[in-house]
């Protein structure tokens, strides 16, 4: 049974992709109803395999198509159904049948709804295809559909140019990464003889693999948006909520952790791949937390966020203890994806009510909604940490597994630096989570302008209830066979995280204020840190423009150069070629003139009449 629903979790959601495609432009209804039944059916194929997993056993190698034998290179295109990919199914599919019941509501208006539908639905199947897969090969077909699904996505309203940028951008700077992903599945892959992940894992038993792996976490730290690729990922909100959901939450940013989770053992014999994944995650939570507090737009506030909580659980990769194994980054990949599709849904949905995203217009925006001003609290209290809720447990988690390797005999440096990093981190993450909640519940005046404050339809509803409802209680995973922690929660370390959380939120409320002695009315505890600087926050420090200095146009010169070479250079010999030709057929015909045709013919005929006696005589 578990085997069977693996292969659906993948079928499924791709077949919906299929229909919906050829629907988009027939019947926008059609198209709809199979978005929501292709999720609907993708989530109980994944929990019908979690269940089958812990009843039947689990399946370590499912076959799909029959294997490729490549030369000395075996291709096996194996899947897995066992107890962590199967829980990240699940967790997939819930987001993603989230995501699909908020777009029907949320782009009800568009004329080009149904393709987007279908995208989501080609993007999930993607995601599970890397979840379930237990082949090189496979996981770099579903990380390449995420990518260009990715880029349909963030571009959906094409009409815009900041779209079209946005889309460009994220396409360009993920294919660039995405050239070390492949030559390190190739390093990997040739070394094994084989793609499954079984055989290259025990391949490199007692080597240290640091050349592929190096190569392939430049793909995942693109995919993921870490530094020095950070800034796609910001621009990506110019794409529509549902889709800032979907990538954000629980598939392409986060695909890459699982893809390290499952290599872990490769991982940790890789020394200098676990220092590159250290540095990088470090600066970027540290920084991305960081400008997320001088956002003007609380859309882009939760697109730092997802980069410093990417960060934070792919650190946890960077120095776990080999025997504690990857739970801790397995257990923020699963918190992550319910906080924060819910912020980005109920952000979304009061972005109709107020008529826009800027912290300007959401002021005060949740009073008065009685589903989202809770689910909204609650989704800000999880991403900054606040116990028992479910990003408590994950963080603490990964902080956990920081403090177990400052203290092994390998690795203490880097264990060291994700741990200082990860403590400024809760501090910073709960000082612009207050502010959040300060801006959309306690700023402004009392008259916030609202539209269709009650038209989500009962799909949305449920949706943001049900993510509620798992972040409150998804921490509860730990007590079950789910995920195989081998760490534990560190208690001291909890006691600090909640002190910083506490003391940060304390110091940003009493910048709420806008004088002492004045409680009549608050400003952005951002406005009076930030100020005059906030636009600096909002383009990240001019992140862009360095990657036009140093990348763009750089790359437009050599392209330039290519061309050049390719036209003055190459073409010239064929360009030569062709001029000879002409001059050599023109001398041709000027010495075939018209007026000696008639007698060269005269010539060919008693040639012909020549051999043809000769011919006769001899015989």
């Amino acid at each position: 049974m578990s085997a069977l629903a693996a292969r659906l979790v993948i079928l499924v959601p791709a077949v919906a992709a299929l229909l919906g495609l050829a629907l988009a432009r027939r019947s926008l209804r059609g198209a709809r109803l199979t978005a929501l039944v292709g999720s609907g059916l993708t989530l109980g194929a994944a929990l019908v395999e979690l269940v089958a997993v812990h009843t039947a056993g689990p399946a370590a190698t499912l076959r799909t198509l029959p294997g490729l034998p490549v030369g000395e290179l075996h291709i096996p295109l194996q899947l897995q159904a066992t107890t962590a990919p199967a829980l990240v199914a699940v967790v997939v599919g819930i987001v993603g049948g989230a995501v699909q019941a908020f777009a029907a509501w949320y782009l009800r208006d568009d004329d080009r709804y149904g393709v987007f539908a279908a995208t989501v639905s080609l993007f999930c199947a993607g995601m599970l295809l890397v979840v379930q897969s237990a082949d090189l090969v496979l996981t770099l077909v579903g990380w390449e559909v995420m990518g260009w699904c990715s880029y349909l996505l963030i571009g959906h309203w094409s009409r815009r140019e900041s779209a079209r940028r946005a889309a460009l951008k994220a396409f360009l700077v993920t294919r660039l990464a995405d050239v070390g992903f492949v030559l390190g599945v190739v390093l990997l892959a040739a070394h094994a003889g084989s793609t499954a992940y079984p055989a290259v894992i025990s391949s490199y038993a007692g080597l240290s693999p640091n050349v592929p792996m190096v190569l392939l976490l430049l793909g995942i730290l693109g995919k993921s948006g870490m530094v020095p690729f950070h800034d796609w990922l910001p621009d990506a909100m110019e794409g529509p909520t549902p889709a800032s959901a979907l990538i954000h939450a629980a598939t392409m940013v986060a695909a890459g952790t699982f893809v390290l989770a499952q290599l872990f053992d490769l991982l940790v014999t890789a020394d200098a791949a676990r220092w590159v994944l250290a540095l990088s995650t470090a600066v970027t939570m540290v920084w991305a937390a960081l400008l997320a507090f001088g956002q003007s737009d609380l859309k882009r506030l939760l697109a730092y966020s997802t980069l410093s909580q990417v960060a934070l659980m792919l650190s946890a990769l960077a120095v776990a203890p080999a025997a504690e194994g990857p739970g801790a980054a397995t257990l923020h990949l699963y918190s992550h994806a319910f906080f924060k599709a819910l912020l980005f849904l109920a952000v979304g949905w009061l972005s109709v009510t107020v008529g826009g995203t800027a912290a300007t217009a959401m002021r005060g925006g949740v009073r008065g909604h009685l589903l989202l001003r809770p689910a909204l609290f609650v989704g800000l209290l999880s991403l900054a940490g606040v116990p028992p809720l479910v990003g408590f447990v994950s963080k603490e988690h990964v902080l956990a597994a920081a403090e177990a390797g400052s203290g092994a005999a390998a690795g203490q440096g880097r264990a060291w630096l994700v741990l200082v990093a990860g403590l400024l981190t809760v501090a910073l993450t709960a000082a612009y989570c207050t502010r959040a909640w300060l801006v959309l519940d306690d700023l402004g005046s009392a008259d916030v302008a609202r539209h269709d404050a009650d038209s989500a339809s009962v799909g949305v509803r449920v949706a943001v209830a049900g993510l509620a409802l798992l972040t409150v209680l998804g921490g509860l995973v730990v007590f079950t066979p789910l995920l195989r922690l081998g760490g534990h929660l560190g208690w001291w370390m909890a006691l600090v995280s909640v002190l910083l959380i506490a003391g940060a939120a304390v110091a940003v409320r009493s910048f709420s204020r806008a004088g002492a002695g004045d409680s009549a009315q608050s400003v952005d505890p951002a406005v009076r840190l930030v100020g005059s600087r906030m636009p600096l926050f909002d383009n990240g420090f001019g992140v862009d423009r360095l990657y036009l200095v140093t990348v763009a146009r750089p790359v437009l010169a050599l392209a330039r150069l290519v061309v050049f070479l390719d036209r003055e250079v190459i073409d010239a010999y064929v360009r030569g070629a062709a001029v000879a030709a002409t001059v050599s057929g023109r001398g041709g015909q000027r010495a075939h003139s018209a007026e000696r045709a008639a007698s060269g013919l005269a010539w060919v005929v008693a040639g012909v009449v020549a051999v043809a006696l000769a011919g006769v005589a001899l015989w």
